[in-house]
């Protein structure tokens, strides 16, 4: 992508599945192409029933999200249901159609780095175009071990199949500096092609106001007060 032509932007506006329909009529009604995603699937906990879940997912799409972020079913990853789990999710990739898939790991409840390693791979094996380590709402979020068993399994599944797929870390992640050290992660680990929207991530809702600050630095030499900054 040409940041110079296409402006910076977010990679989506990400919102619950009732408000899809929402931000599409606004982000078109602004002229925006920014894409629309949408948690679905019981976002956060995924415990809801199957159908009810699958139902969310397309009707979210059907409002107009180009982007899905799925839950995967924490328990079956815990008590080592594989096949199970590839299951759901596969069935999530069909409901999703065109859309973008985002699977969330929830790492912080997994238990083990086996664990996060075999969720990872049985996720991309059922046709996740993300896997993100959380959805912000468990007690444990992105951490860089974590991370490091996750984009190895991107590694490896990219070695086995010539597939990419893209990374997100999501929840904890608050400055600017930290996500510096993400993009090295990732250049180190992955290589450059990894370093795209279309490929790499970060959940930013609690990073927002620390990139605010440093552009205000940047520009002006200083940085801002409070009330300098703009309100969401």
């Amino acid at each position: 992508m040409d940041m110079h032509d296409k402006g910076l932007t977010t990679g989506a506006v990400c919102v619950y599945p009732s408000r899809v329909a929402d931000a599409v009529k606004t982000l078109k009604a602004a002229n925006s192409s920014l894409p629309v995603a949408s948690v679905a699937t019981g976002f956060p906990a995924g415990q809801t029933p199957l159908e009810t879940r699958l139902q969310e997912v397309r009707l979210a799409v059907a409002d107009g999200a180009t982007e899905i972020d799925i839950v995967i079913n924490r328990t079956l990853a815990i008590t080592g249901q594989w096949e199970a789990m590839y299951d759901e999710i596969r069935q999530f990739r069909e409901a999703c159609g065109d859309a973008h898939m985002k699977t969330i790991l929830a790492i912080g409840e997994l238990g083990t780095f086996t664990n996060v390693y075999k969720a990872s791979l049985v996720s991309m094996m059922a046709g996740s175009d993300f896997i993100k380590t959380s959805t912000g709402k468990e007690s444990v979020n992105a951490t860089y071990p974590v991370a490091i068993v996750m984009v190895r399994a991107i590694r490896d599944y990219f070695l086995c199949t010539g597939h990419k797929v893209g990374f997100k870390p999501a929840g904890g992640i608050r400055t600017a500096q930290e996500s510096l050290v993400w993009l090295t992660l990732i250049k180190e680990e992955l290589g450059n092609d990894w370093l795209s929207p279309l490929l790499f991530r970060l959940g930013a809702s609690s990073l927002l106001a620390d990139i605010e600050r440093q552009i205000y630095h940047h520009v002006t030499g200083r940085y801002a007060a409070y009330h300098e900054l703009p309100m969401a």
